[in-house]
């Protein structure tokens, strides 16, 4: 039976590439590089810089492709390059957002660039002409767009036979140049070259003249398409192109500097046959390099337009997507091309629209080291590239010197064509245009996640840094809407959230119920556009699997830390086939396990105000006791508010209090308000019975509540059964807290300030032990000194005199035993507070009980 090909594979079968390296991308890389800057401008830009600053604007410019073409040879050297080029590259690595506007400014660019070429061949020819020659330049310039249109509807065979020609021009003009200059080269003719005469031009200005004359280094990955071997051609094709085209610029500089003075370089654009020996070959030579010029962007920008369309990313572009023949020649994109290119003409303002165009590739060879350097970045198992001289930071300093250059160039243009890049860019991403391939977002996603995981790892934990990270357990399809959307309202922006569906048994059936629960999972967090994770576990007992889902939860410091689950008087909601007894133990054991608690509670009934976004006024109440539980809900509340339904909502906190102490009591629950930094109204309430709740909070819009677990019975705070509570008020949640959130820590508390203050007193009791035992080295050396007195001493000297020295050296025996027993108490005080750090930093690194 014949294997069935999809659309992209049928294709591939039906346009099979059939250049090789040096026909498909050395040709009209190298054809491109050698255009009419070298043949019109490079003497100019000798001349008016010298020959210092030459070579030096040569080097730079040069330094921008070979670091491009390493990136380029590392990404086409690990992927498998099809139609596009430089387009195909950057989409495929950094998204569809910047494929889409690299890939439109990148056909302009090309585009564009066909009508700069044939305006520089109608003014080369228009000079070697009569000045009564019967066409103007303009119409010259759209015979050649006409001429030029011919060979690529041909084809890219018929195109690259003719700039076999061109090249063969192309080396006569250069040879003529070399024959004509090298035996007239003085070498003091060149020393006096070296700087410019009088006021130089600006450094940045002669730049801009040259720079035009490399952009054409990666026309041959735009024939990417038409290659054998795109994997191996590419890289080999373009730095071959980007070596021999850096020897002949040096070269040209070196010979034009030793043959011709500066002043006739630039008053002279054609100076270059003055050194030439056969006039009519540089002729030949303008001809040829523009008219190659333009034929490879002619070849290089349809390509790019139908790879473009393949993709699908601007609808409108579909149809350019359609190729003709064996191989796939992208006609309808080549009439494009050729518009645009008339158009151009026809306008006549270039210089505004050169300028930008310009940036345009600075921009795509920026984003080519940048989207080399984030795809190695990534570090992904992926990233495989044969090409073994790669480093990812010359890519990263491509990028930059890419962007600098842009900046150095032309402000104004560089911002103008990032603006319109921007523009594009976000047009695609508020399309929300679906990828049709994998890119490296996501790969460099993931280990920005492990690097940042690992960096938070050995940091101890704040209370200022909690987020409620929130397992929902939840198996009713019917009743798991308002509980994943209580769920995104409490920790939506802030925490984690997985929807969890616990499956009974083992086996293959269960393993397609697995797949059907994920499924209604996914189904549902799809409609109801929460930002969710679903998980389905399964285990032959429930109680033992939530156990062990609980303990194996998260990764490094990224924990679970809140359990979220329906009444129990929905017991198959949440964890199926538990009885109501055993659904409180399997509550209590997710609370020692470190988790908080909560427990929503919702009568489908009375929901459809919760939903409605034209409610302004909402009123979440939420039952204070000053303990952890409390503080908890007060943060749950306040987190409900940074929603866009809950935004406008207000938050009542019910403290119990007797009446006489009202002022009192309202006083002390502002201020914790106050230092908790969150905006509540308090009232007093007599007590939490169940008539008191019903009647304060029967009107509210979600009422928070503390519960208690007594004999697996969730009850309320006073040990009363909350079921006739809960069927009389609005949607509630009741909050059980396992650990104690301090709203109001200061930033020098908990386990980084006790860290800290324990370093502290540790260098505090180094420095005393380092003076304790530089103190009684003292008094060592001065008992040393007395006992040298004393032995000088003889019999007959004056009793005196030694009755005074053993008192002196008494004294500082006395004073050597106290520094001793101080160097023992401070090194006594340096022991402990080792201890004490040490004790620190093992619990700072102890999992969470």
């Amino acid at each position: 039976m014949n294997k069935q090909l999809n659309p992209i594979q049928q294709q591939e079968k039906q346009s099979p590439g059939r250049l090789g390296t040096f026909a498909g991308v050395f040709t009209p890389s190298i054809l491109t590089i050698l255009g009419i800057i070298l043949f019109l401008r490079l003497g100019y830009v000798t001349g008016s810089g010298g020959v210092g600053r030459a070579l030096l604007i040569v080097a730079i410019a040069n330094v921008i492709t070979i670091l491009t073409s390493q990136s380029l040879a590392a990404i086409a050297t690990n992927l498998k390059v099809k139609g596009g080029g430089d387009y195909y590259l950057i989409s495929r690595t950094l998204g569809v957002e910047f494929g889409g506007a690299i890939g439109i400014v990148l056909y302009l660019a090309q585009s564009v660039s066909v009508a700069f070429y044939c305006i520089g061949f109608a003014e080369a020819l228009s000079a070697m002409l009569s000045p009564d020659f019967f066409l103007s330049s303009r119409l010259i310039a759209m015979l050649a767009v006409a001429s030029i249109f011919v060979l690529a509807w041909l084809g890219a065979d018929w195109a690259t036979k003719f700039q076999y020609v061109v090249m063969i021009l192309l080396v006569a003009a250069l040879l003529s140049f070399f024959i004509g200059g090298i035996p007239r080269w003085q070498g003091h003719i060149f020393l006096a070259n070296w700087s410019p005469d009088g006021v130089p031009q600006p450094f940045w200005v002669i730049f801009a003249i040259f720079f035009p004359a490399v952009t054409g280094f990666t026309q041959g990955v735009s024939m990417s398409g038409d290659l054998r071997d795109a994997g191996k051609s590419l890289p080999a094709g373009t730095f071959m192109a980007v070596g021999l085209s850096i020897l002949v610029y040096l070269a040209v500089v070196i010979v034009f500097a030793g043959v011709l003075p500066n002043r006739v370089m630039m008053e002279d654009y054609q100076a270059i046959k003055l050194v030439s020996r056969y006039d009519f070959l540089i002729d030949a030579g303008v001809i040829a390099a523009t008219l190659s010029s333009a034929m490879a962007s002619f070849l290089g920008g349809p390509r790019i337009l139908q790879s473009l369309a393949a993709d699908k990313i601007f609808p409108i572009l579909s149809p350019f997507a359609k190729g003709s023949g064996a191989t796939n020649n992208p006609r309808r994109a080549v009439l494009l091309t050729s518009a645009v290119a008339v158009g151009v003409i026809l306008l006549g303002q270039l210089n505004m629209v050169a300028g930008i165009v310009s940036m345009f590739f600075l921009i795509s060879y920026g984003l080519l080291n940048y989207a080399t350097w984030y795809e190695a970045h990534s570090e992904s198992p992926s990233f495989r590239p044969r090409f073994r001289w790669f480093n990812k930071y010359l890519s990263l300093l491509g990028c930059l010197v890419c962007v600098g250059v842009i900046f150095a160039l032309d402000l104004e243009y560089g911002l103008v064509a990032m603006a319109i890049l921007a523009a594009i860019h976000q047009y695609v991403k508020s399309k929300a245009v679906p990828a049709r391939w994998a890119d490296s977002g996501r790969s460099h996603a993931m280990q920005v996640i492990r690097r940042q995981l690992l960096s938070t790892f050995g940091e101890p934990e704040h209370d200022r840094d909690w987020r409620p990270n929130i397992l929902v357990f939840t198996k009713d399809s019917e009743r798991r809407p308002h509980l994943l959307r209580f769920a995104d309202w409490i920790g939506g922006t802030t925490g984690i959230i997985s929807a969890v569906t616990l499956l009974e048994g083992s086996g293959l059936q269960v393993a397609k119920q697995k797949d059907a629960a994920l499924g209604e999972l996914n189904s549902c967090i799809r409609e109801t556009g929460l930002k969710i994770f679903p998980l389905v576990v399964s285990g032959q007992d429930i109680v033992q699997t939530t156990e062990t889902l609980l303990q194996g939860y998260g990764i490094g410091p990224l924990k679970g830390n809140t359990v979220l689950c329906n009444w129990y008087g929905e017991t198959m909601t949440s964890f199926p086939g538990l009885t109501t007894m055993r659904y409180g133990s399997t509550l209590r054991l997710a609370f020692h396990n470190g988790y908080n608690l909560v427990v929503f509670h919702v009568d489908p009934l009375r929901t459809e105000h919760l939903l409605d976004p034209d409610k302004k006024e909402r009123l979440i109440d939420v039952w204070w006791n000053n303990d952890a539980s409390s503080r908890l809900m007060l943060l749950f509340a306040y987190l409900m508010t940074r929603s866009d339904l809950w935004a406008q909502a207000s938050i009542r906190l019910l403290a119990v209090g007797e009446s006489s102490d009202l002022a009192e009591n309202i006083t002390l629950v502002e201020q914790q308000l106050d230092d908790a930094r969150i905006s509540a109204q308090p009232v007093l309430v007599p007590d939490m019975r169940p008539e008191t709740v019903i009647a304060q909070s029967g009107g509210a819009d979600l009422v928070f509540l503390p519960f208690r677990i007594r004999k697996s019975m969730l009850t309320d705070t006073g040990g009363l059964s909350l079921e006739r509570v809960l069927t009389r008020l609005p949607p509630a949640a009741l909050v059980m807290a396992a650990r104690d959130i301090d709203l109001d820590a200061e930033p020098e508390e908990g386990a980084a300030g006790q860290l800290a203050e324990a370093l502290d007193t540790l260098h505090d009791a180094e420095k005393r032990l380092a003076k304790a035992m530089e103190q009684h080295q003292k008094n060592e050396k001065k008992l040393l000194a007395v006992e040298e007195q004393l032995a000088a001493l003889t019999d007959s000297q004056n009793a005196a005199a030694r009755e005074k020295i053993e008192n002196q050296r008494g004294e500082i025996e006395h004073e050597i035993e106290e520094s001793f027993r101080k160097e023992v108490r401070e090194q006594t005080k340096v022991n402990e507070a080792m201890k004490q750090l040490k004790k620190l930093e093992d619990n700072k690194h102890k999992p969470d009980s």
